[in-house]
Order: C-alpha cells, then sequence, then structure tokens
C-alpha cells in the first residue's frame, strides 16, 4: 500500500473527504518527522513507538568492486511495533 492508498482508505474508514484525509495524514507524518528530528520519540500505545537510532561506524565492502570501505556512523529512523498490534498480526 503506498500513501495515496493509505489516505483513500482511511477516508473511506472514516466518511471523510479525500482531501481532508490527505492533509491529516500528511500532517501526522510531518509532527512525527519534526520530533524525530529533534532525537525525541512519538509513542502511539498499541500501535507502536518511532524514534532515533545512532547507527555507529563500521567497516562494509562495495559489493560491486569488493573494496574496503567505511561506512559513516548516522542517525537512522525506527519503528518498533506495540504488542497491541504485534498480537493483531499473529492471529
Amino acid at each position: 500500500m503506498n500513501k495515496n492508498e493509505l489516505i483513500k482508505a482511511v477516508a473511506g474508514k472514516t466518511n471523510l473527504k479525500v482531501s481532508e484525509m490527505e492533509k491529516a495524514i500528511n500532517g501526522t507524518i510531518a509532527a512525527i518527522t519534526a520530533e524525530l528530528k529533534k532525537k525525541g520519540s512519538v509513542a502511539l500505545v498499541g500501535f507502536g513507538t518511532f524514534k532515533v537510532a545512532d547507527r555507529k561506524a563500521r567497516a562494509g565492502v562495495n559489493p560491486k568492486t569488493g573494496q574496503k570501505i567505511q561506512i559513516k556512523a548516522a542517525r537512522v529512523p525506527k519503528f518498533v511495533a506495540g504488542k497491541a498490534l504485534k498480537d493483531k498480526i499473529k492471529k
């Protein structure tokens, strides 16, 4: 499912206009992104938590050439599914 399909699916479940739902989803994504930029986290109880993880620098290999390279440290977004979401998917 892509973003447009998500917007239409949520609009159908909430009886809201697609344009209104697009604004709501875009706003949600913007708010989550802004919080992660501040190294914060967003916890949606029963769904999961969006947070930032620090990835250490490490050695790697260029798959095309086989040459060893150094991969820089980076901050990356991470999502951890909540227990309720995990339980619903198991069924």
